[in-house]
């Protein structure tokens, strides 16, 4: 008899684990739901270790996004390339850019709203051992870049009119912290930087002989799927996530990239050096490129 009732309570408690089992499962279920329903919502943004990006990281340290009860997502990455497969894939709906990418996006099939035109400036760097003060001693130099994007076209500006001794030998590095470091393994002849990565590369010594903010040109973008703004509630999560933007760069307008140096080192993985070496940057509030700047951009494809 008690080997009987023995069994008898080993089976209501084998019965009770089971059920306590699947409710857990059912649980798990539930949250996982909940989880990919919340990060469809989500807006996810691509971005870069630039300054560019600046803004986007301030309002996003600084909790700015959670002020106005929105979800916004920055997905990191270290090259153009794979910020493109990202937008084009549809893993991120939005992205900083470059209107050559951006534009070769269009054309390829992907259908672009551009929100902001940014600060966006590269400067090409000669190694220092190299010896080059000047673009038309570039022959036979290899030359660091990303085709088919804003420091393609800028290496084709650089280039024009100059007599070189030697063909300029372009190649594709889309890792711009890669870039950096072949600059300090002097594996690299010269190579177009953005900020912070440039003035590291001054700090460095290394000369720079050409930037694209001296002339009147301006390629820098964040650009949205223009299916998911079709989304009424993702378009509204995009207005708020650009009233944001305006607050974070009118922020740094006012305070200085200084009084976000701890930012800077996190996210572009820079020394609290080069943040003190940075030039005084100003970041426009979001507004479409101008035309000017997206025609220049599809002319370059074209040819």
């Amino acid at each position: 008899m008690k080997k009987i009732l023995g069994l008898f309570f080993a089976l209501l408690w084998l019965m009770s684990c089971g059920q306590s089992y699947e409710e857990k499962r059912r649980i798990t279920r539930a949250e996982r739901a909940e989880q990919r329903r919340q990060d469809s919502l989500a807006l996810k943004v691509a971005v870069l270790p630039t300054l560019d990006c600046l803004p986007m990281f301030v309002a996003a340290e600084r909790g700015w996004f959670d002020s106005l009860k929105i979800d916004v997502r920055l997905r990191p990455f270290k090259a153009q390339m794979d910020v493109d497969t990202a937008l084009v894939g549809g893993s991120v709906v939005g992205a900083i850019t470059d209107l050559v990418r951006a534009e070769r996006m269009r054309n390829r099939g992907t259908a672009l709203n551009y929100v902001a035109a940014t600060n966006t400036a590269w400067q090409l760097v000669a190694n220092r051992t190299a010896r080059i003060k000047e673009t038309r001693q570039l022959g036979d130099k290899m030359v660091a870049m990303t085709r088919f994007s804003a420091t393609d076209l800028l290496t084709d500006r650089a280039l024009k009119g100059v007599k070189t001794t030697a063909t300029v030998y372009r190649v594709q590095i889309n890792d711009i912290a890669l870039r950096l470091q072949m600059l300090k393994n002097n594996e690299m002849d010269a190579l177009w930087l953005p900020e912070p990565q440039a003035t590291a590369a001054r700090q460095l010594k290394h000369s720079v002989i050409c930037k694209s903010d001296s002339t009147d040109l301006r390629l820098g973008v964040v650009a949205f799927r223009e299916k998911a703004m079709k989304d009424r509630r993702i378009k509204a999560q995009i207005d708020a996530f650009l009233k944001v933007y305006n607050v974070a760069c009118d922020s740094l307008n006012g305070r200085g990239v200084g009084q976000y140096g701890d930012i800077v080192e996190k996210y572009c993985g820079v020394t609290s050096a080069t943040v003190r070496a940075l030039p005084k940057l100003k970041f426009p509030r979001a507004a479409a490129p101008r035309e000017k700047d997206v025609e220049e951009a599809r002319k370059w494809l074209k040819k």
